[in-house]
């Protein structure tokens, strides 16, 4: 295993979307994402992303293949269904730096690329300057949901040793078709938080 881990900004974002957008499929049917998601939709909302002037894209390569990769953004050029928590609870969008999702193959997974995930995404936001807080959410999910693999493990204690903890009542709502459903449905996403 030959890994190399790169931070991506702007047109370099751009140039590796589609791969991007493979990749996200493939990880976020399992659990506890369960998404079954389009590549049309992939693409547009990683577009979106990139078109982003804060943003940047954390990119693990094993040889020439993208295995696992990770966004981020100044909050204020984020999703508005994640930013309206925040205003809601006085926090300044200015401030707040939004580390998205993080998603990386089976295969690769228990070599630090999660670190080197944060690592970078907390790095990018040190460089841009004023923010205080680095943030990012999971998907909430009840302990009996029926696709839950027996031998799941939450990654709580990873986030908690990163000085990432849950803030209560930072809730929320996004919209998306489970693999076991016809329709999208909303789902809660539970906020954590630390100072930077």
């Amino acid at each position: 295993m030959a890994l190399e881990v790169k931070s991506l900004t702007g047109e370099e974002i751009r140039s590796v979307l589609p791969a991007l957008a493979r990749l996200r499929i493939v990880v976020f049917r399992d659990w506890p994402y369960l998404y079954d998601g389009t590549l049309e939709y992939e693409e547009k909302y990683l577009a979106r992303l990139a078109a982003a002037p804060g943003a940047v894209c954390i990119v693990a390569k094993d040889g020439e293949e993208i295995v696992g990769a990770s966004t981020a953004a100044p909050m204020i050029e984020h999703a508005d269904e994640f930013a309206e928590p925040f205003e809601k609870a006085g926090f300044d969008l200015n401030k707040i730096f939004y580390c998205g999702e993080s998603v990386l193959l089976k295969s690769h997974r228990g070599h630090g690329l999660g670190h080197a995930f944060f690592d970078g995404r907390e790095a990018h936001a040190r460089k841009l300057g004023g923010f205080t807080h680095s943030t990012f959410c999971r998907v909430v999910r009840p302990d009996d949901h029926p696709l839950k693999p027996k031998d799941y493990v939450p990654l709580d204690a990873f986030w908690r040793k990163r000085g990432y903890a849950p803030v209560e009542g930072l809730i929320a709502t996004y919209a998306w078709k489970d693999i076991d459903q016809d329709h999208e449905t909303d789902h809660a996403m539970q906020f954590w938080m630390k100072p930077l």
